[in-house]
């Protein structure tokens, strides 16, 4: 005949040699628990600031009315190691020697092996007029435009960036095409202040 038994939810089944209450190992593992969750946010924040999405702060006043001086904009960092810069994108482009800023925020007007010139306030891409429907014409005047470019061909692996305030931006005219490698990545989207939100 078999014995069977049960166990009472009163009886004390803690191991008598373990000198750690059940109570005191339970509030270690949810400690341990904890620790692991935060070590794995932060290194899983890490990994996506450094490869894929950063938050950075505009700082001037050169790509007015786009952009103002202190928006924060999301940069897609992931986004030219999947393809090539398009024309009309925002980029941010790492510190470049001679630009007098840290981090600049400009726009790709024109690409690899096309041929630039930009003259009394008109931009021409291979000999056509390019057409910039995100240009302020209160802030883009015949007054107020900036220097011209004399015509010049982007080299390969190249972009031509200038800032939506033509007046006021310090780009390509000054300190030439930017190389890929000098693209941090794309701006993408407004994300403060909310009265500025927009998609770039």
């Amino acid at each position: 005949m078999t014995e069977s038994w049960t166990v009472d939810e009163a009886d004390d089944l803690s191991d008598p040699t373990d000198p750690q209450p059940p109570e005191q190992r339970r509030k270690s593992n949810v400690w341990l628990e904890w620790i692991i969750v935060i070590v794995v946010a932060v290194t899983a924040a890490l990994v996506v600031r450094a490869f894929v999405l950063q938050q950075f702060a505009v700082s001037g006043h050169s790509m007015d009315t786009t952009l103002h001086d202190g928006d924060r904009v999301l940069v897609n960092k992931l986004s030219y190691r999947l393809h090539d810069p398009n024309r009309g994108d925002v980029v941010v482009l790492k510190t470049i020697e001679g630009a007098g800023e840290r981090d600049l925020i400009k726009r790709v007007v024109a690409l690899p092996g096309e041929t630039i010139e930009y003259r009394s306030c008109v931009l021409y891409v291979d000999g056509k007029e390019l057409i910039e429907p995100y240009l302020d014409p209160t802030v883009v005047t015949p007054n107020s435009c900036g220097g011209d470019q004399s015509k010049l061909t982007v080299p390969d692996e190249h972009v031509f960036v200038m800032g939506d305030n033509r007046g006021g931006s310090k780009d390509s005219r000054d300190i030439g095409p930017i190389s890929y490698d000098d693209l941090l990545g794309r701006a993408f989207v407004v994300i403060w202040p909310s009265r500025d939100w927009h998609w770039l």
